[in-house]
């Protein structure tokens, strides 16, 4: 890093009672709040009582944390949607059976994109769930140096989404949020950034990189010139690869932070040691890890990779319960070896349906990702994998759409595309078929850039 960072610190729990306690205390408080959401979706939900009635159990009976990992998952997205699917067509709103308060005391609805089926209102909140919520934003503003009476760029698709709900813990911890809905392009982006002159801000990674790309052309100057102080970035890999974080830390000249909404963030490290699981009293979010094909639980270690299943404590609205997320990662449950954060940490690996299979070996995109990173001086980080059949097994070889940076020319490519493949089957074992595309070509998406060209729908 050429720029000199704040001296790195211990990441704190959002509520600061954890800092005092052993992780079997921790445990101890979990299971008691576990307990007490567990009566609670039982009283007030059909959909739960139903559940517990198929397994022959009553929540009274899970006392521990090991009882319910025991359990099968409760919900996956299509249990979802066809809970949303009765509550619609008997109770004549969309938010599930599941729904454990009234419809007239939801304060918050945010939904997923839709892209792959009918949108589910997963984050349904609560006036109350909502305050709850704030704390945890607030908490990582506060590490990042973003404090009451500054201002925060905030450009991610507005409206009915789940990220719009951080807005209420950007407005709670003081500070003013200069929200510009990344669908009005970089321009206006850049143009809002310039006018107000903000301290920190949030965005994707994707878009983190594009406007490192854009801003000599809009603004005349680099990103650097925005002096901010932090940079929060959620909703892709991206960070947890050195050469990206490197890039966009160098470039904008202030520590970047990845997050996964109010469940954790990054440390100080220049170093990324994941994502700092700082809320234990609001999810079991790495306490019930599953085998993504067995769906059978894992036993908890360090470095063990599996699929989440989440459990929200202290949400009263909407809350997951014994949720099979389909996210991919791997805990480290040893202390931080940058700040020192002694609880758990959580890498994404990626989506279990994203998983492809290639002659009996699991590749995930973001391991393509990360070995593509390190070339950076030859390609522009933007791919495509190429997909004639539905995942996850692929004939090989593995079809990949790589662009080459601006003045590789078409002789230098054969070099490169051998130091590529080479790479990828030693890391990978993986040995791909590649397609080349001039820079620009795949092009970066503002929001989410997509990984896969699919070729069979």
């Amino acid at each position: 890093m050429t720029v000199i960072m704040q001296q790195q610190r211990r990441v704190p729990y959002a509520n600061s009672v954890f800092n005092k306690m052993s992780a079997e205390e921790i445990k101890e408080y979990q299971e008691i709040l576990l307990q007490k959401q567990l009566r609670r979706a039982a009283r007030n939900s059909s959909y739960y009582r139903q559940i517990f009635k198929e397994l022959s159990i009553r929540p009274e009976e899970i006392q521990t944390l090991e009882d319910f990992k025991k359990m099968p998952f409760f919900m996956n997205k299509e249990m979802e949607r066809e809970s949303q699917r009765r509550s619609l067509e008997e109770k004549g709103h969309p938010f599930g059976e599941h729904l454990l308060c009234r419809p007239d005391e939801i304060a918050f609805t945010g939904t997923t994109s839709g892209t792959s089926g009918t949108p589910t209102f997963t984050y349904t909140y609560t006036a109350e769930d909502v305050r709850t919520m704030n704390k945890y934003i607030s908490n990582m503003l506060e590490y990042g140096g973003i404090y009451k009476g500054d201002r925060l760029l905030f450009s991610h698709s507005l409206g009915i989404y789940a990220t719009s709900s951080i807005l209420f813990g950007v407005r709670e911890h003081g500070v003013l949020p200069i929200d510009v809905d990344v669908r009005a392009g970089s321009q206006m982006i850049m143009k809002y950034a310039q006018m107000t002159k903000p301290s920190g801000a949030m965005m994707t990674p994707s878009l983190a990189e594009h406007l490192i790309d854009r801003a000599p052309d809009l603004i005349g100057q680099g990103v650097g010139s925005l002096q901010l102080k932090a940079l929060f970035t959620v909703g892709e890999i991206g960070i947890g690869i050195p050469e990206i974080k490197n890039k966009i830390e160098t470039a904008y000249k202030c520590r970047v932070y990845d997050y996964l909404g109010e469940l954790g963030f990054s440390c100080d490290s220049d170093t990324y040691h994941g994502i700092h699981c700082v809320a234990p009293d609001l999810a079991l979010f790495t306490e019930d890890l599953v085998d993504p094909e067995t769906k059978k639980s894992i036993e908890l270690k360090n470095g063990e990779v599996g699929e989440v299943t989440m459990t929200e404590l202290r949400i009263n609205g909407l809350p997951r319960i014994k949720y099979a997320t389909g996210d991919m990662v791997q805990v480290f449950t040893d202390p931080c070896p940058g700040c020192g954060f002694t609880g758990h940490r959580v890498k994404v690996v990626g989506r279990s349906d994203d998983l492809l299979i290639i002659k009996g070996v699991n590749v995930y995109p973001s391991a393509i990702k990360n070995v593509l990173s390190k070339f950076q001086s030859e390609l522009t980080g933007e791919f495509r994998i190429v997909l004639d059949s539905p995942p996850p097994r692929v004939v090989p070889p593995l079809m990949l759409k790589i662009e080459s940076a601006t003045g590789v020319t078409e002789s230098d490519l054969p070099y490169i595309e051998e130091k590529v493949k080479h790479a990828l089957h030693q890391e990978l074992r993986v040995t791909p078929s590649i397609e080349w595309c001039k820079s620009g070509v795949l092009g970066k998406q503002l929001t989410k850039t997509p990984l896969f060209e699919r070729k069979y729908e």
